[in-house]
């Protein structure tokens, strides 16, 4: 997709950036994909499948990690060729930056890795949008720094998303105040609801969640005017490789995104 800035504002709804958190095989991507796709297109929601085709950061060494780069990869173009939509990934090295992009439109930076010079100037190198995961450990304001890194090496297409902030040592908060504050970059602000759910640091190594409050996270973050949603899903979670005890189950998601239009469309009124 060429103009990958147009067409997240094409509409007066939110973007949503969703799907699997890992690639664990093309069909389940596919059904995915296309139940999202149906949805979001009759909600007038501009779509982004989001897949990580390889997990990095895991607590344990025997974490599900990957497919295979390469195998992953082509199942997130296919899915952008089957449905004609964008798909974003997540890269963790300079050098996977490129190969990346072969791919995908849109290149994530992950949270922990948001202040690394070396990678966020090889993502703004390949010409895709960046959208950059603030730091649990970073205040809103000092993520302007992240972001003129990445306009100083001549890509203005950069987005910055929100995903909670550590909170002791299992937890993390949302610092609503913080959307506003970085919307003053000018450039757009997710609501990562699925991972600022997440309670981290858990004895057995496996990251826990609170899907419970999915739907009151994404409502708090469309009423104070963010611009996307972040939303990770499948079939279910139960039985995700990674990241299942935050992840909403998929069933569930047209009657949120329904809830979440009419939240939007009352919010829109609202503005001068």
């Amino acid at each position: 997709m060429n103009d990958i800035t147009s067409y997240l504002h094409s509409s007066e709804n939110f973007f949503l950036l969703a799907g699997p958190c890992v690639i664990e095989g093309e069909q389940m991507a596919l059904d995915i994909a296309g139940k999202v796709a149906e949805v979001t297109s009759r909600l007038r929601i501009p779509y982004v499948f989001k897949g990580s085709y390889r997990k990095a950061n895991r607590s344990r060494i025997d974490s599900f990690t990957g497919i295979g780069d390469l195998k992953a990869l082509e199942i997130l173009r296919k899915v952008r060729d089957t449905f004609n939509i964008p798909v974003v990934t997540d890269i963790h090295s300079a050098d996977e930056a490129k190969m990346a992009a072969e791919y995908v439109d849109i290149l994530q930076i992950p949270a922990f890795l948001c202040r690394q010079t070396d990678l966020l100037l090889a993502a703004a190198a390949t010409g895709k949008m960046v959208n950059i995961k603030k730091g649990q450990f970073l205040s809103p304001e000092s993520m302007k720094f992240a972001v003129q890194k990445v306009r100083d090496a001549g890509n203005d297409k950069v987005a910055i998303t929100e995903r909670g902030t550590t909170f002791g040592y299992q937890d993390l908060i949302i610092d609503y105040r913080g959307i506003p504050e970085m919307q003053k970059n000018g450039c757009p602000v997710i609501l990562d609801i699925t991972h600022s759910l997440q309670q981290p640091n858990q004895a057995a190594g496996v990251t826990g969640g609170r899907p419970d409050l999915i739907a009151t996270v994404a409502k708090a973050g469309i009423a104070v005017g963010v611009d996307g949603l972040f939303i990770e899903t499948h079939q279910n979670p139960a039985v995700a490789k990674s990241d299942g005890a935050n992840m909403l189950k998929l069933d569930l998601l047209p009657a949120l995104l329904e809830n979440l239009t009419t939240l939007r469309a009352a919010v829109n009124s609202l503005r001068p």
